[in-house]
């Protein structure tokens, strides 16, 4: 028993590390633009959005996108060397992307993790291998990589028009100096979108692990230092910043004005607010890329710089088999020792 216990403590530190390292890897989504508008410093950036990010705890009790995370493995196949390998994996696949400068999915990184230790567990025990996944909140999960960011694009595009031809009058200095201000409520938005969404994840892997060794039981209400940890950890991996992927989303993609970053990221904040609603776990990533895309495109097509949205879209379409692959092979290691 004291070896389960161990175990179990190993696997909630490490999803605790992950919703950490998911906080510096995504804390470019919520503040590239307001730093790269010089609307706030970095620190000062940070620290907004790593307040935002916990203030979810407070006003976020139905965690839909937690209950959708625990049921992408079958409870049958949920192990705690299954939640082991997804997680090393998972945290794996975000800090090389991190170091390269890369703003992938932490999201994806973690289900196509679990996923594919679940799936390499099935193997194991001779079983088939698509039966220890649950279809349907998969596909919807990969249906919404490129829909999520489409959403944003969309929203992006009809916010800035409406912006535009309401302030089509105003004197660019006064609108410049309005919107500057508007850019710490919607970036403010933006990271409370990200608290709900991206914390619920980690929950939800914390949840299946205790219901995997029975310490509370299957469909039983979560316990309430789950949420307090796991926003703790995102604000905290937050504010520890991710700067080569400011730097991409910022200004690689397309040249953001603080008129511009009040548009993608109040769109960003709808479709993230929208998902989550609905208990769909979307990339914050994805929908933050598409968002700036589509107030770029409002300029001309030519504004958006294509050959860095291609090598993103490749990064997010390989995440979730990169992860499942690494993560079989975690697991194939802890079988072995």
């Amino acid at each position: 028993m004291a070896q389960v216990t161990t175990l179990l403590v190993a696997v909630i530190c490490l999803a605790l590390i992950f919703d950490f390292i998911n906080g510096f890897h995504d804390a470019a989504n919520s503040i590239a633009t307001i730093v790269s508008t010089k609307v706030l410093t970095p620190f000062q950036a940070v620290l907004w959005a790593a307040a935002f990010n916990f203030l979810a705890f407070f006003l976020v009790k139905d965690h839909k996108v937690a209950n959708t995370i625990a049921k992408t493995v079958v409870e049958h196949y949920i192990t705690m060397h299954v939640i082991l390998a997804g997680l090393i994996a998972a945290i794996t696949w975000n800090l090389i992307t991190w170091w390269f400068g890369i703003p992938s999915s932490s999201s994806h990184t973690l289900i196509g993790g679990f996923a594919g230790a679940g799936m390499t567990h099935a193997l194991y025990m001779h079983g088939n291998p698509l039966a220890a996944v649950d279809l349907k909140p998969i596909l919807v999960i990969i249906a919404f990589i490129f829909l999520a960011p489409i959403i944003g694009l969309l929203i992006g595009v009809v916010i800035n028009i409406i912006i535009l031809h309401i302030c089509k009058h105003a004197r660019p200095v006064t609108a410049e100096r309005w919107f500057k201000r508007l850019q710490l409520v919607s970036s403010g938005a933006l990271s409370f979108a990200h608290g709900t969404n991206d914390a619920q994840k980690v929950m939800g892997i914390i949840y299946v692990a205790l219901v995997s060794q029975k310490v509370i039981g299957s469909g039983a209400a979560m316990p309430e230092w789950i949420p307090l940890a796991c926003y703790s950890a995102i604000a905290l991996g937050t504010m520890s910043g991710g700067w080569k992927i400011v730097k991409t989303m910022g200004t690689k993609i397309t040249k953001v004005t603080p008129l511009e970053g009040v548009s993608a990221e109040t769109a960003g904040a709808i479709t993230l607010f929208i998902t989550e609603r609905f208990g769909i776990p979307v990339s914050t990533t994805h929908t933050i890329t598409g968002s700036i895309i589509g107030v770029g495109l409002t300029k001309r097509a030519s504004a958006v710089r294509w050959g860095v949205t291609i090598n993103l879209i490749w990064a997010w379409i390989i995440t979730i088999p990169i992860s499942a692959l690494v993560a079989g092979l975690v697991y194939a290691l802890i079988q072995i020792f």
